[in-house]
């Protein structure tokens, strides 16, 4: 029986970041909320987003420089 190790590599790779994402924005937002209130919280989440947007850039420039090496190559 083959294994994929490739994908399965990905797969967990996604559902690692997933997971620690959703541990950031519902949790840390939670927390934010349950202390300081729904201002805070929106402002929270405000920041998580505006610190997340460089690392989407960074990794939506990788994914478009690889599909064109990819089309490049073949």
């Amino acid at each position: 029986m083959s294994h994929d190790l490739r994908s399965y590599a990905r797969q967990t790779n996604f559902r690692l970041v997933l997971g620690f994402l959703l541990l950031l924005f519902i949790l840390g937002d939670g927390l934010i909320y349950i202390f300081y209130g729904r201002n805070a919280a929106a402002m929270g989440l405000i920041c998580l987003g505006m610190g997340l947007a460089p690392a989407l850039l960074i990794w939506l420039v990788l994914m478009i420089l690889g599909w064109m090496v990819s089309k490049v190559n073949r």
